[in-house]
């Protein structure tokens, strides 16, 4: 299948172009970042969104910062890329990708000598870190695709397809290689609320690949599990700690409906999206705003004054999770994270 990046670093402009998630699938349009401040609200918007692509964009935004720096002296251009580089990483909290790639970049122009080395340096190791998520996907696709039968239902939650990474995908890369290798796969996209990624961004990728995707509201899968028509349930991830597995909230949900109906539930994820040291009560759940909630397509939809809760992510303990698909391998119970460190 040919793929089309989500995200890109233009360097005759030194910009950072990026397919607008907010206005699919009504109409596709590439935006662009000149920088750090339009970035962040790029991420803090959704529009720029997904483990794997955070990890991008906060390399690329790294490479922006320092390279539309306008100091000359070495320590006060380090002083402001570290800056711009800590103001980018608390835009999404909760996400452990996008602090990886800041700290990487970072990481990647302590050895310069100069500012223009530095510049150089931020911009190649930026481009290092894009290149290997293509390939990470592919193989986490690969390796992941070797769990699915020959001819299965698989329910997915939110969005963790080319569009949350730079192309390919995690759990939707697992459902591409499937396809490619020749399997008949089905998928059903739960519509993810409150802002719809699995109905307007799952559903508009495996539409534009030929891949059949049906649609539901959320409250219906555990329905179509007892129904017996889900063979696996397989997503994304935001982070994982020792403990859980963090994705986009009601993914919890669809874990405990999978145990009951004992119903194999995967997570794919790259190595970066892991948290070796951290627990589920280390981390802060993002909380997102009222708005979102409380109104659709324009329109009210709670009272004014009646208070809503909208936590970006849930946590899903591992001891309701199948499998989860790396790029160095599948690690199940009793998921020793020490292979894959």
């Amino acid at each position: 299948m040919e793929q089309q990046k989500t995200l890109w670093y233009e360097r005759d402009t030194d910009s950072i172009a990026y397919i607008d998630e907010t206005v699919l699938p009504v109409s596709f349009e590439i935006a662009r970042c000149t920088t750090i401040a339009e970035l962040g609200t790029a991420i803090k918007t959704l529009a720029i969104r997904g483990a794997p692509a955070l990890g991008v964009a906060g390399a690329f935004g790294v490479a922006l910062a320092a390279r539309r720096s306008k100091e000359t002296g070495y320590k006060e251009f380090i002083h402001q890329v570290q800056s711009e580089a800590e103001w980018l990483s608390s835009t999404r909290p909760t996400a452990v990708n996008l602090s990886w790639g800041i700290g990487r970049v970072l990481i990647g122009m302590r050895d310069a000598g100069s500012v223009h080395e530095a510049k150089e340096a931020a911009l190649s190791e930026a481009l290092a870190v894009a290149r290997e998520d293509a390939i990470i996907c592919r193989k986490i696709g690969q390796l992941g695709a070797e769990l699915l039968p020959d001819h299965c239902t698989v329910l997915t939650h939110c969005n963790a397809g080319a569009l949350a990474c730079s192309e390919w995908g995690t759990a939707l890369g697992v459902i591409r290689s499937a396809v490619d290798a020749g399997k008949d796969v089905s998928v059903i996209a739960c519509e993810t609320r409150p802002l719809l990624q699995g109905a307007r961004l799952t559903s508009w990728e495996l539409a534009r690949d030929n891949i059949s995707v049906t649609v539901i509201t959320d409250s219906m899968a555990a329905t179509l599990m007892r129904k017996g028509e889900i063979g696996s349930v397989i997503v994304g991830a935001d982070r994982i700690t020792r403990d859980a597995v963090f994705n986009k909230i009601g993914t919890y949900m669809h874990a405990v409906c999978a145990k009951y109906h004992n119903i194999p539930f995967y997570v794919a994820a790259p190595v970066s999206t892991f948290d070796f040291k951290g627990m589920e009560a280390d981390i802060i759940i993002e909380e997102r705003g009222r708005e979102e909630v409380a109104s659709f397509f324009g329109r009210n939809t709670i009272p004014d004054g009646v208070p809503v809760k909208n936590p970006g992510f849930d946590a899903t303990p591992l001891a309701l999770v199948s499998a989860i698909v790396t790029e160095k391998g599948i690690l199940s119970e009793p998921f020793d994270m020490r292979q894959i460190m």
